[in-house]
């Protein structure tokens, strides 16, 4: 018989995988929350709301837009908010990474191009990151819950 702690009702950050689903939205508020700081982003003055005309450098390496940054900001408060529960946490961990490798995919198609599919303002430095996100959220979403499981 097998007993997992990500079958049992806990409190917040219990478990493995609510820690590594409040660690990824916590970064993800204070990345979005850094989108909108002038000097951690720079060229602030091109930044616009959505759309791949926005030269806004996170950092001076991540392309991002108004609609970026509130993305990170809701990314996180939802990772927050999921962290509550073990089945929560491993859902956003894997959906998330889900979503980063879409991510990954659509900017191989449209990062640096002037197009009207490329809403998201991607370059090269934003495909590799979604790339070690969605590798990162998925692995730990399936290895995490195993932390901590026991036989009995």
């Amino acid at each position: 018989m097998t007993t997992s702690a990500a079958n049992n009702r806990v409190g917040f950050g219990s478990t493995w995988t609510q820690k590594g689903a409040a660690v990824f939205g916590v970064v993800f508020l204070l990345v979005g929350i850094a989108g909108f700081i002038p000097g951690l982003t720079m060229d602030m003055g091109t930044m616009s709301v959505a759309g791949h005309g926005s030269m806004a450098m996170l950092v001076g390496l991540f392309q991002v837009s108004v609609l970026h940054n509130i993305v990170h900001l809701l990314f996180g408060v939802v990772g927050l908010l999921a962290a509550r529960t073990p089945r929560g946490s491993r859902l956003y961990l894997v959906v998330g990474g889900i979503v980063y490798a879409v991510l990954f995919v659509y900017g191989l198609f449209t990062a640096g191009m002037a197009d009207p599919a490329n809403f998201v303002p991607l370059n090269s430095a934003d495909n590799v990151l979604h790339l070690v996100l969605a590798v990162a959220m998925i692995v730990l979403g399936l290895l995490l819950p195993r932390i901590g499981t026991r036989r009995v």
